[in-house]
């Protein structure tokens, strides 16, 4: 997935290659998702296609209807059962995002497959919410747009049972009276998503407004038998955000980030990164200042093109508290990324490289510590000498889409790195495990010269081959992992790179 169209390409523990929004879901709800969890349009066609190959329609006309719609709705029912926590169970409850716009073609199968579910599953045990905006237009909250809305979502055959109003400010009571009135629900079927000073404060505002018994009354939740323990954790969990999102309302001492990458542009494409360093900072109580720095921008070749952007780009380099370069693919900047590990190693200011990013720390240390003036990688120079970076053996030469080295993987602490800071946050555990998403490593014949030099390895994965963590002893926080520990950072528990960082 194009990271400039899509954003992130989140990646699952089983290596599917997914779109942000489980991320999103998995950090909120602290679950773990499966590919399976993921249903585009383009599985359900190739599901539907292969089972006519296989004979399963007895030569039966295949028709969006019933077909496609029944494979959706079998789809979701089987992926409704898989237990998604720790306690192994089966869920009680499953939501389904249906994305896009009602009235789009692209989603008219998955709208009819929706409406057909409803049926299927009975009266209390299915709720629709639906998203609207409410703009505001001189000084006026307009409800035109939300009712029309609705119109079309009711003649697709969906019937709202919950509307969500987003908008700037508070809804005016004359609002929510017009959005019941014409939309046909009552009141407290309305509900308000405001603005608020941080997205982490909306379940306590949705809390506020009493959607928790709404949604209890409509699916009976009532009814359902829930362990003490179960009980215990959950108001356990709501007492810690609680307290996490009112220390938000004060003024903590600002920490500066810099992240120094190539898709800058889309701030969506590091949507993991950014959240992962938002629960670190909350963790720290610090508030964190994020700047997006373009790598190209970094690079002598600007200078003399764009000037004003190249200083600028490195005075945001040098004034950082912490310089974060992020994954990515291709050659495009990646000698400004290099030139912003050189600076960070020397100037003894805290650095975390993550997948790539630890591919160039390697690369700087390789040229400017070890001598070796064209260290490159594979990916950048396939015909280099001094390939300090290769490509994995497994790497398909033919299919681009799911060929890397995916998901969740050991990694182990090498033995005399007790030392570590990093290792130090992990506790006592010497074997940890973190999602992966890359086809180049290090290169094995260049180990020894990097760790003679202070280059030291201190995680490798299960079978001692390949490098997984980088950290330099003599530095407040220099540190590379393969890995994308992001992936597993959750608000209530940070991810240990970015917590150190």
């Amino acid at each position: 997935m194009n990271p400039k169209e899509h954003g992130e390409c989140f990646v699952l523990d089983d290596g599917g290659e997914v779109d942000l929004d489980l991320g999103n879901y998995e950090r909120y709800l602290n679950i773990t998702l499966t590919k399976e969890n993921n249903i585009t349009t383009g599985k359900i066609y190739q599901h539907v296609i292969k089972k006519e190959r296989a004979g399963d329609y007895l030569g039966h006309t295949v028709q969006v209807v019933p077909h496609i719609t029944n494979a959706i709705q079998d789809w979701v029912e089987r992926v409704a059962r898989i237990p998604v926590d720790d306690t192994g169970e089966e869920p009680d409850v499953c939501i389904i995002e249906l994305g896009g716009t009602v009235g789009d073609i692209e989603s008219m199968p998955f709208v009819e497959a929706m409406t057909q579910l409803r049926r299927r599953a009975g009266k209390n045990n299915f709720l629709q919410i639906f998203v609207s905006y409410i703009p505001v237009i001189n000084g006026e909250q307009k409800t035109k747009p939300t009712q029309q809305a609705i119109k079309s979502v009711r003649s697709a055959g969906l019937i709202p049972d919950l509307i969500a109003c987003r908008c700037e400010k508070p809804l005016e009571p004359s609002t929510v009276d017009k959005v019941a009135r014409f939309c046909q629900v009552e009141d407290r079927q309305v509900v308000a998503v405001r603005d608020m000073p941080s997205v982490y404060q909306v379940p306590i505002l949705l809390e506020e407004q009493g959607l928790i018994p709404i949604l209890s009354d409509i699916l009976r939740l009532d009814a359902l038998t829930t362990s003490k323990s179960l009980v215990k954790k959950g108001r356990s969990t709501w007492n810690q955000w609680k307290a996490l999102t009112v220390g938000l309302e004060h003024t903590f001492e600002p920490v500066s980030i810099v992240l120094v990458g190539k898709y800058t542009e889309l701030h969506d494409a590091y949507m993991s990164v950014t959240k992962s360093l938002e629960h670190a900072a909350m963790r720290c109580k610090k508030k964190l200042k994020l700047t997006w720095v373009d790598s190209a921008h970094l690079e002598s070749a600007t200078s003399l093109t764009q000037p004003a952007k190249f200083h600028k780009a490195w005075h945001d380099v040098c004034t950082a508290a912490g310089i974060l370069v992020p994954g990515g693919f291709g050659t495009r900047g990646t000698e400004g990324m290099i030139a912003a590990a050189k600076w960070a190693r020397e100037n003894k200011t805290p650095y975390l490289g993550i997948c790539l990013g630890m591919q160039i720390a390697v690369i700087e240390f390789a040229r400017n510590i070890c001598g070796i003036s064209d260290a490159t990688s594979m990916e950048f120079d396939a015909i280099s000498d001094d390939r300090v970076i290769i490509d994995m053996p497994e790497h398909h030469g033919g299919d681009m889409g799911g060929t890397m080295r995916l998901g969740l993987r050991p990694t182990i602490f090498q033995e005399g790195s007790e030392w570590s800071r990093l290792r130090a946050l992990y506790g006592e555990k010497r074997t940890i495990e973190e999602r992966h998403r890359h086809r180049y490593e290090v290169n094995p014949a260049y180990i020894e010269q990097l760790e003679s030099n202070g280059f030291n390895f201190i995680g490798k994965d299960d079978k001692g081959v390949r490098m997984e963590i980088i950290e330099l002893k003599d530095h407040p926080w220099f540190v590379g992992v393969q890995f994308h520990p992001e992936y597993l950072s959750r608000v209530l528990y940070p991810s240990k790179p970015y917590l150190g960082f």
